[in-house]
């Protein structure tokens, strides 16, 4: 089985257990992707957006995990629009059940939210959406 290059796309300040989970996820045996790269904390670099589209570009899929606070995640969104420019898939994850969770700023109106289980991610990641 030929794994997909994933990067995460995630609120670094407010959803990095979530990152973690996904990442726990990745190891499992039966796992149709890896982890690349994950998101880069906005302050690390001037040029992070240059690294960002480089790690991006690379990848097969762009996962957006979404938490209560994404809406305000600058970085979250601008790694969406990177996607969004490069032509690379991605899908939005619905990252906390039992909470209110909201789309990035750059998000487009039809992109949907998904719903976040083991079976649900596999289909994803292979393009059911």
């Amino acid at each position: 089985m030929v794994r997909k290059r994933t990067f995460i796309s995630f609120d670094y300040d407010n959803d990095k257990d979530l990152k973690n989970l996904l990442v726990g996820q990745a190891r499992n045996s039966d796992s149709p992707f890896e982890i690349t790269d994950m998101s880069i904390k906005e302050t690390i670099a001037s040029n992070w957006k240059e690294n960002a589209r480089r790690r991006i570009k690379g990848c097969d899929v762009v996962v957006v995990i979404c938490g209560k606070y994404t809406d305000n995640a600058t970085g979250v969104s601008a790694e969406l629009k990177i996607a969004q420019e490069e032509s690379v898939e991605y899908f939005l994850l619905y990252g906390r059940s039992g909470e209110d969770c909201v789309k990035p700023k750059a998000a487009r109106a039809g992109d949907k939210m998904y719903k976040w289980t083991w079976d649900n991610l596999k289909k994803l990641i292979n393009g059911a959406r």
